[in-house]
C-alpha cells in the first residue's frame, strides 16, 4: 500500500503512515466508515426496493393512457371512475379500445399463513391490456372463477406454486368463494400486499358484490397505430365532461405514483432520511478520526509549517488518509451490505439486491464525505501560526 500511494501522490505517504501508526484505531475507524457504508446499502435498497415494487404492477398491463379518479395517486388506490368516461374516450378517433381495470385486495389463508393478494379485474376477451408474458394465460380466466396466482407471492412455498397447471390446476377459498389457480406468473411481494393475482371482471365483480360493473377502478386505453398520446391525452381532457379526471399516459402514471410513493408516503420519506444519516454518521465518524490525528500530530505539522510547507501539503496528507478510511472501508461495507441485502431480499421477497449503480454512488458518497471530513479538519492547521502549534 505505502509503494502504491507513493507512485500515486509522488512522495513518502506521510498520511498513511500516520493512520497505520495506531493500528487499534486504524482498524476500529475502518469498522465505523463500514458501518455507516451498510447503513447507506441497507436503506438504499429498501428504496430501490420500493420503487421497483411500486412501478411492478404497471408491467402487467399493456395501455397507452390510464384514466382514474382525482384522488387516485397510485394504482392501487383512490376512487372509482365511472364506465361512461371509457365509452365517451372511445369516440376519439386517436383511441383504437379500452378496458376497465378492477383493482381490491383479497386474503387468502393459507393455513399457518394469511397471504393478501393485491387482485386486477380484467376482460378476459381482451388478452392484449395484459403484457405479453401474461397473455397467454388470459383463457383461464373466461373460467368461472378461474384465476391466475403469482408464484412468488410471500408466504406461497415455490413446491407448491410449482405444481400449479392446467392439468393440476389450484383450489382455494377467499372472500366465501373457490377460485381456481389455473396457471401462474412472476410477480413478488411488495409494501401494501404480500403477491398479487389476475381475475376476470365478473369474478372480481362475485368477489366483491357491493361492486358495480359500471365504476371499475381504472380505464386503460390503446391507441390506434401512429397516435401521439401526449395529443389525445389532451384532447380527452377537453373532450371529457369531469374536469376533476386524471387522464395521463400510462408513462406518466407510472412516474408518478412513483413519485409519490418516494416523496409523500411516509414510507419513502422515512427511507430517504435513513440514507441521509447513515451518510452523516460516515461523516462525523471520519472527521473525529482525521481530527484526532491531526491533534495528536499538531508538533510535526508545525515544525513542516515552519520550513516552509505550504497548506496545500498538509491538505494532500489529510485528503490522503480520508482517502485511504473511505475506500479501505468501503470494501466490508459492500460485503456486508450486500449480505444483508440478499438475505432480507429472500425473507421479503421484495426486490432487495445490491447493484453497480448503488456501489458506484456509495463508493463515490464514501470517499466524497471522507475529504470534506478532511478539509474540516484541516482548518485549525490553515489557520495556525507555526509557533501556536508548539
Amino acid at each position: 500500500m505505502s509503494w502504491l500511494l507513493q507512485r500515486l501522490f509522488g512522495r513518502l505517504p506521510v498520511g498513511w503512515l500516520q493512520l497505520t501508526h495506531n493500528r487499534t484505531r486504524f482498524f476500529a475507524a475502518l469498522a465505523g466508515v463500514a458501518f455507516a457504508n451498510v447503513l447507506v446499502f441497507v436503506q438504499l435498497g429498501i428504496m430501490n426496493s420500493m420503487s421497483a415494487a411500486t412501478v411492478r404492477p404497471y408491467a402487467f398491463f399493456t395501455a397507452d393512457i390510464l384514466i382514474s379518479a382525482p384522488d387516485a395517486n397510485t394504482l392501487t388506490d383512490g376512487a372509482n371512475v365511472a364506465r361512461q368516461w371509457l365509452f365517451q374516450a372511445l369516440a376519439d378517433p386517436g383511441v383504437a379500445e379500452g378496458m376497465g381495470l378492477y383493482v381490491a385486495n383479497v386474503p387468502w389463508d393459507r393455513g399457518m399463513t394469511d397471504i393478501s393478494l393485491t387482485t386486477f379485474g380484467v376482460d378476459p376477451f381482451q388478452p392484449q391490456f395484459v403484457a405479453p408474458a401474461l397473455a397467454p394465460t388470459a383463457g383461464f380466466l373466461q373460467l368461472r372463477d378461474g384465476a391466475v396466482l403469482d408464484r412468488l407471492a410471500r408466504g406461497f412455498k415455490r413446491t407448491d406454486a410449482a405444481a400449479i397447471s392446467p392439468a393440476t390446476p389450484l383450489s382455494f377459498e377467499t372472500e366465501n368463494r373457490t377460485l381456481t389457480a389455473w396457471s401462474t406468473f412472476a410477480g413478488g411481494g411488495g409494501f401494501g400486499a404480500d403477491g398479487y393475482m389476475l381475475v376476470s371482471d365478473q369474478t372480481f365483480l362475485r368477489l366483491f358484490p357491493a361492486r358495480r360493473a359500471g365504476a371499475p377502478d381504472h380505464i386503460l386505453l390503446r391507441l390506434v397505430p401512429g397516435a401521439e398520446a401526449a395529443a389525445v391525452v389532451t384532447r380527452l381532457r377537453a373532450q371529457l365532461s369531469d374536469p376533476g379526471l386524471r387522464i395521463r399516459t400510462f408513462a406518466e402514471a407510472k412516474a408518478e405514483d412513483l413519485r409519490y410513493q418516494q416523496t409523500r408516503r411516509p414510507t419513502g420519506v422515512i427511507f430517504g432520511f435513513g440514507v441521509l444519516i447513515g451518510v452523516l454518521v460516515g461523516l462525523v465518524i471520519v472527521y473525529q478520526v482525521l481530527s484526532s490525528d491531526v491533534a495528536d500530530h499538531l508538533r510535526e505539522y508545525a515544525t513542516f509549517k515552519a520550513m516552509g510547507y505550504r497548506p496545500g501539503f498538509f491538505l494532500g496528507v489529510v485528503f490522503e488518509e480520508a482517502l485511504v478510511l473511505g475506500c479501505l472501508g468501503f470494501l466490508p461495507g459492500l460485503i456486508f451490505g450486500g449480505g444483508i441485502l440478499a438475505l432480507m431480499g429472500k425473507v421479503t421477497t421484495l426486490p432487495l439486491r445490491m447493484t453497480p449503480g448503488m456501489a458506484a454512488s456509495v463508493f463515490l458518497g464514501t470517499v466524497a464525505f471522507s475529504a470534506l471530513s478532511g478539509a474540516i479538519a484541516t482548518r485549525r492547521l490553515a489557520a495556525a501560526d507555526p509557533a501556536d502549534l508548539f
